[in-house]
């Protein structure tokens, strides 16, 4: 289950509601420094934006892909470990905006992890160390140390003892 705060409205859906949660100016420039850095070709000046400018929390040698969209009201709940790829066009989620409710999550990704390209991480999701996300998964659920997973909706395809009983094989 994701580890999510819910936040009811009244009212029109809680998008109506948007700049009652998060300041308008915050995401403008949250927005501009995504777009910045979604085309910047140098690893660690992206990851400097997004520590300094965002407040996101990224371990040494983590790489973030061409495209890829943290989440741009509240980039601040997300960590990402040391030595990790996140993969072309994938999308990280803190947040979600429902007719009735919104809700807020932090999103962690372990170290050594690797998310395929494609990939969507829903609010309030656990990444363990060393796990791999298949391309085009959508991670609605938190995802076992070790573990290889994917598809849409996410399943584990090998834990991390099934992972390393097909290493020692090969």
């Amino acid at each position: 289950m994701r580890n999510t705060q819910r936040h009811f409205v009244d009212g029109p859906n809680s998008l109506w509601h948007i700049y009652k949660t998060v300041p308008f100016w915050k995401v403008a420039k949250n927005f501009m420094v995504i777009q910045t850095a979604r085309y910047t070709p140098f690893l660690p000046m992206k990851n400097w934006m997004y520590k300094t400018f965002l407040k996101m929390k990224i371990g040494e040698h983590s790489s973030f892909a061409l495209m890829v969209m943290p989440d741009v009201m509240f980039p601040e709940r997300i960590t990402v470990g040391k030595n990790s790829v996140i993969g072309y066009n994938t999308t990280i989620l803190a947040h979600e905006y429902l007719i009735d409710e919104y809700r807020l999550g932090d999103v962690v990704i372990g170290d050594r992890v690797m998310i395929g390209a494609n990939t969507t991480i829903l609010p309030g999701i656990t990444i363990g160390n060393g796990a791999i996300v298949s391309a085009a998964t959508l991670v609605h659920k938190d995802v076992p140390a070790g573990a290889f997973v994917g598809g849409n909706p996410m399943n584990i395809i090998y834990t991390a003892e099934q992972m390393a009983e097909r290493q020692a094989k090969s």
